[in-house]
């Protein structure tokens, strides 16, 4: 008996081994993920770094030397710039592997192979995107350049040094969670990193629900609420600036589609996080007489941080600053000799074109009064969990791809249903690690500008600065030759005068050197004025930042890097001072309204959205549910079949100010009554305060300040994995303010201020974040709280390998 038992024994725990190591649908093997030799045990806390240690690895040619500071920030020396590359990649794959790996599935449309059903819709939306093409034809234009094609191929080969001889048990813990194993890197890789960034900074549109707003209320309401240039605005090329080009010319504009399509879409269009500020103040304004820069972009906040930084050293660069993960080079700092930073343009690059088809097969299209061939591609998706791959038919016209066809079920609720997407995307090609290369080893003005025609998209503002006392400005990357107004609406994709068809050459995009205000700075406003002779958009990001911004470097004489520090963190609500007296003479008059305690407390508000006022919680709420009770019964903005456009709080406002009378006013859901502006301010102040009530209790210090109640997100990459994630971070700002720190977890994603001198520079920077990927340690968020007070870090850019810091505390020597 006692053999029998110890037989079933055997058998149990056979068959328990075997199943803890099978994964079970979606979910990791139990068993390796529970081992407390390998398994989530070992991604605690790591121990300090020893103070001096030593790694072999095949590929290198030489020595090469990482000093890590306090912060875990590397600096890397090399004896030569392919080793450089190789040492970098090798080097953030071991913090940020996991990371680079999931943008890579992003992009190439593959998160359901390690996520399961769950991303299935994402990847089939990513893929219709063209992003995967788009990485194809930039990994050959990495190639076809030498300068790229090291840097690609010796970064990926330390990415894959790493990868070689990392063990289970040292793989991030988000591997191990979705129970997979990382997959060779390349330059198509970094390449797809790449095209998640374009497609982060321009997959959004308008014209779908301008469309909608031009056929339900006619062209003449459109010229008036929608026009082509803000009503207050300070744009990124002063006002009055000569352009010193002559223009090619520009298309006429043709005959317009009808606007009778309801193109039905739930795209991403206003996006505020999608933002950034960057200035360079010339050194005629300085206490140093040699210029300041300052960037700080604002992107989604995420853990692990989109930023990654380092120093780069080698016989041809020694620059400092950071970089996305999976991405070579360094995308936003300085060398000994200049600084640069970016801000996403925001130009008009994402277009939807009305496709008439022959007959239900949807096989022919008409084209310039041709019958033209569609194309049929078939995606295939491995999905974790499920034994066949899932087919996805995509049609494609020479416009781009129909993103979904009739029966399909779209993305993220109504997507359009057969309209052809043209985007900047998979189009423009340029090369962006070529651009690196060179503004890394940049000297002067002229290096700086030789970079723009390797600029493509997203197209960037780049700000520059040098030890020559030069400033300067561009909108660069590949902007399409539009006529006017061209995007605004859904395209007719049967008219070829609809077409893309031209760049604006590169050498005309917007741009300013040493302007004689003495400074530069954008925050994606509009890039220029209505004398530019180019179609960029019609709408950029409101232009309260910018002008703010300006505002305060007009009044700097002798700027430090504490001065744009403190404008980093400027909280000063333009917006408020714009309408908010307005708002309170209206409620002034009604007895009701002034009577209620939320009211003094706007009278008293010192217009700053800091952390302790009470002021913009009030005020944040209640605009946006007046700008809703203006508009929305006109131009409903989440109808199903017909969303509209509401107009910019820009042009509301100056209806309310010189237009208080306007019809718009008057609910046309309430045909009993006509509402006046006063009518709509006094109630929408009323239901704001209840709803604020609801959500935060009767009015009082605590949790009615704006710093709790607005609170930012820093999400891990998965949502679903809160537990990594820093939730309801204290701080001040908001969308529109220059310390653009919002609700939705959008925010300043790393703060630089760069102080040029002759001989060395001094820079000070943080982002909030950590160097790790992992939750376990702590350099994985170290630097959040510091971040959310508006400090920075003295970052420590060293001339050579020999000179000692006492921030340095351990040495790593990397040779073959």
């Amino acid at each position: 008996m006692k053999y029998i038992r110890a037989l079933l024994s055997l058998l149990v725990a056979g068959g328990l081994t075997y199943l803890l190591n099978q994964p079970l649908g979606p979910a990791p093997a139990l068993g390796p993920f529970f081992s407390p030799f390998t398994g989530f045990w070992q991604n605690d806390e790591a121990p300090q770094k020893a103070s001096s240690s030593e790694l072999k690895l095949q590929g290198l040619k030489g020595e090469v030397i990482v000093k890590y500071d306090d912060n875990g920030i590397p600096h890397i020396f090399a004896e030569n710039d392919e080793d450089l590359f190789f040492a970098q990649g090798y080097i953030i794959a071991r913090d940020r592997l996991w990371q680079m790996d999931f943008y890579t599935r992003v992009t190439s449309g593959r998160l359901s192979e390690v996520m399961g059903p769950l991303a299935l819709d994402f990847d089939r939306y990513n893929r219709r995107l063209q992003l995967p093409e788009g990485a194809a034809k930039l990994a050959e234009a990495f190639m076809k350049d030498p300068d790229s094609k090291l840097v690609a191929e010796s970064y990926s080969a330390g990415i894959n040094a790493y990868i070689e001889q990392v063990e289970y048990k040292d793989l991030a813990i988000e591997f191990k969670i979705l129970g997979y194993r990382p997959e060779a890197w390349s330059p198509l890789k970094t390449a797809l990193v790449e095209m998640l960034m374009r497609k982060d900074m321009n997959a959004r549109s308008d014209d779908y629900r301008m469309s909608n707003t031009l056929a339900a209320h006619g062209e003449e309401v459109v010229k008036d609420l929608f026009p082509n240039y803000s009503i207050e605005e300070s744009p990124i090329i002063p006002k009055g600036t000569k352009w010193d080009f002559t223009p090619v010319a520009v298309p006429k504009v043709p005959e317009m589609l009808k606007a009778s399509v309801a193109a039905r879409l739930e795209i991403e269009s206003e996006n505020p996080g999608i933002g950034s500020n960057n200035w360079a103040v010339h050194g005629s304004r300085t206490a140093t007489g040699l210029p300041l820069l300052s960037n700080d972009p604002h992107l989604g906040l995420s853990l692990p941080s989109i930023w990654y930084q380092m120093q780069l050293v080698s016989p041809t660069v020694n620059v400092y600053g950071v970089c996305v993960p999976g991405w070579p080079g360094i995308g936003i700092g300085f060398n000994k000799n200049i600084a640069w930073g970016m801000t996403n343009v925001g130009s008009d690059v994402f277009d939807f074109y009305q496709i008439q088809f022959k007959d239900k097969t949807q096989k022919e299209y008409q084209h310039d009064g041709q019958w033209r061939s569609v194309t049929i591609k078939v995606n295939e998706f491995r999905v974790k969990g499920e034994a066949k791959a899932v087919q996805d038919t995509v049609r494609y016209t020479h416009h781009g791809p129909i993103l979904y066809s009739e029966g399909q079920t779209p993305f993220m609720g109504d997507l359009p249903v057969g309209h052809a997407l043209t985007w900047i995307g998979p189009v423009a090609v340029g090369n962006s690690l070529k651009a690196l290369y060179m503004i890394n080893r940049a000297k002067n003005y002229d290096d700086y500008w030789a970079i723009m025609p390797y600029l493509a998209s997203p197209a960037f503002n780049v700000v520059f600065a040098s030890n020559q006392n030069d400033v300067a400005i561009t909108s660069a990357g590949h902007l399409p030759l539009k006529w006017k107004e061209q995007g605004k609406f859904v395209l007719d994709g049967a008219n070829p005068a609809h077409d893309w068809r031209d760049w604006i050459p590169v050498e005309q995009n917007p741009y300013v050197k040493n302007p004689a205000r003495g400074y530069v700075s954008s925050a994606n406003q509009f890039p220029a004025d209505p004398s530019y002779p180019y179609y960029l958009g019609w709408k950029f990001a409101p232009g309260e930042r910018g002008i703010r911004i300006n505002e305060r470097l007009e009044k700097m004489t002798q700027a430090t890097i504490d001065s744009l520090r403190l404008l980093q963190n400027d909280n000063f609500n333009v917006e408020a001072r714009r309408v908010l007296p307005d708002l309170l003479k209206i409620l002034e008059k009604d007895s009701s309204s002034k009577a209620n305690p939320a009211y003094q407390i706007l009278a008293n508000w010192n217009l700053r959205n800091d952390p302790e006022e009470l002021g913009p919680t009030i005020f944040e709420r209640w605009v946006k549910e007046l700008r809703l009770a203006i508009w929305d019964d006109d131009f409903p903005s989440t109808d199903k079949k017909a969303p509209m456009m509401l107009p910019t709080r820009d042009r509301t406002w100056a209806l309310l100010q010189k237009q208080p009378n306007s019809k718009w006013f008057d609910d046309k859901r309430t045909p009993k009554k006509t509402e006046t502006a006063a009518d709509i301010v006094r109630t929408t102040f009323a239901a704001t305060i209840d709803s604020l009530i609801d959500k935060h209790g009767r009015i009082n210090d605590e949790s009615w300040a704006w710093g709790k109640a607005k609170g930012t997100d820093i999400k891990h990459l998965v949502p679903l994995f809160k537990s990594f994630s820093r939730m309801d971070v204290i701080n001040g700002g908001g969308a529109n303010i220059v310390n653009a720190t919002t609700e939705g977890g959008h925010g300043p994603s790393w703060r630089m201020v760069v102080q040029l001198d002759k001989t060395w520079p001094k820079a000070f920077g943080l982002y909030p974040g950590g160097q790790s990927g992992n939750p376990g340690s702590r350099l994985y968020d170290n630097m959040i709280d510091r971040w959310a007070k508006g400090e920075l870090n003295e970052l420590v850019f060293l001339k050579s390998k020999e000179e000692s810091h006492p921030k340095i505390i351990s040495t790593l020597k990397l040779s073959k």
